[in-house]
């Protein structure tokens, strides 16, 4: 297997891999009261950033990349992957909330799977769909962080509840229920 066709079943797999990361997670946690509660901030910071982003496309979910035009605006005026940002963000704050060894491991892992295979597959697509202008893109945002603050006019774009209520719904699911699974590991 080479590497675009392993970035390629990354990509496919995201869901499950983040499954994964979560369960090492659990599994580890040592949760003090402390630090679930600063957990949890992240855990709902990560989520809003997700909600943002997602409202803010069309296209969403699915096992293949597909963009039918290239989002620059709202959280994507930032950075170029804030639903990743988001999932970082959810993911650190578990890692936060479980303790112990849990955040050294889930940044390894996250920066491994996502920073080496994930985003590279997606941003392999969006510079062959759209070329020069994807390129003038990556080239002033930042990956996973921002290199600057974009203008008000930069920020402004179209928003979509309907979108965001469609797509996000399974994520949040997901979030609410993995951060109540990892608050009752405090008793056990």
């Amino acid at each position: 297997m080479n590497l675009i066709e392993v970035r390629k079943a990354a990509f496919k797999w995201r869901g499950g891999i983040w499954t994964a990361f979560y369960l090492v997670i659990f599994f580890l946690a040592k949760p003090i009261y402390e630090g679930v509660l600063l957990g949890l901030m992240f855990v709902i910071a990560g989520q809003a950033i997700r909600f943002w982003a997602a409202g803010s496309i069309g296209l969403y979910r699915g096992v293949e990349v597909k963009a039918s035009c290239l989002v620059t605006w709202g959280p994507y005026a930032f950075v170029r992957n804030p639903l990743y940002l988001g999932n970082g963000i959810i993911g650190l704050g578990w890692a936060m909330m479980a303790g112990g060894w849990s955040i050294p491991v889930f940044i390894v892992a996250f920066v491994l799977v996502y920073c080496f295979l994930i985003i590279p597959y997606e941003e392999n697509f969006l510079e062959e769909k759209f070329g020069d202008e994807y390129l003038k893109y990556k080239a002033k945002t930042g990956s996973l962080v921002p290199r600057r603050l974009p203008s008000k006019e930069e920020v402004k774009g179209p928003f979509s509840f309907e979108v965001l209520l469609k797509s996000e719904r399974h994520s949040l699911h997901v979030t609410v229920a993995g951060t109540v699974l990892l608050v009752t590991r405090l008793w056990w």
